[in-house]
């Protein structure tokens, strides 16, 4: 994993001092996903200076602060390592960088929120409430309006699940909480959400399997009351890309 470090007058990167004085991650980076044209940002870095901090911010890997102080205990850490997407109404709404370094009881995280822009730049770090951070990234690869669409990134397998949770809800046969439990397990699938589900072992699965609610089993019971509707194929969860080269 890329951690970024920021020398100091204490020479955090100096070779001659132990190991445990380096920033230590506490987890690895989830796998880069999401918008395709948004993946060559991996692997680059971007930097910023507010007061007396300096930020690093490495999409898909991690987001370091460093204090800009010759105190003898200047602050550097990590303020979050790449987990997963914010996802609303079809749209990426932001990257999520939790698992930072402890804070109190619960560790730093990070949510990094992206903006229109002619370049690439970090443009602004805030800290909204305790040990948890608001990034602004701006670029133009989220210029063009599809650009942060997510069901152009799913699969053809994935993007049909979609489509018919879409028409299940419509015929009332899902309620929206079922849809939205659907389009989790959709996003999962994909690897833009940290799974949350949990696993069992196959005699309690198959104990409990008349309680779940499947959408299989609603389809089946759709069918068997006559009423199969064709496939949604909402056009609004489409979209190109809008490719734009990072500048």
């Amino acid at each position: 994993m890329k951690i970024v470090e920021e020398p100091n007058t204490f020479g955090l990167n100096n070779p001659f001092l132990v190991q445990g004085s380096r920033l230590q991650p506490k987890v690895t980076p989830s796998p880069v996903s999401g918008p395709a044209h948004l993946h060559r940002l991996a692997g680059k870095c971007f930097s910023l200076t507010e007061s007396t901090y300096k930020y690093e911010f490495c999409p898909f890997h991690n987001i370091t602060q460093h204090e800009q102080s010759f105190r003898w205990n200047a602050y550097s850490g990590i303020l979050g390592i790449w987990q997963e997407w914010e996802i609303a109404n079809n749209t990426f709404t932001g990257m999520w960088m939790r698992d930072g370094d402890t804070c109190g009881t619960r560790n730093r995280e990070t949510k990094v929120i992206l903006l229109c822009s002619t370049s690439s730049k970090l443009a602004r770090v805030s800290e909204p409430s305790t040990c948890v951070y608001s990034l602004t990234f701006e670029t133009p690869l989220v210029c063009h309006p599809h650009s942060l669409l997510v069901y152009p990134t799913l699969t053809e397998k994935l993007q049909r699940e979609w489509d018919e949770a879409e028409q299940a809800r419509y015929d009332s046969v899902i309620t929206d909480q079922g849809y939205n439990n659907l389009l989790r397990d959709i996003f999962e699938d994909a690897g833009l959400l940290k799974s949350q589900r949990v696993k069992v072992n196959m005699p309690e699965a198959e104990a409990n399997s008349d309680s779940h609610n499947s959408l299989q089993k609603c389809k089946e019971a759709s069918e068997a009351n006559g009423t199969v509707s064709a496939t949604v194929k909402d056009q609004h969860l489409r979209g190109d890309n809008g490719l734009i080269d990072v500048q």
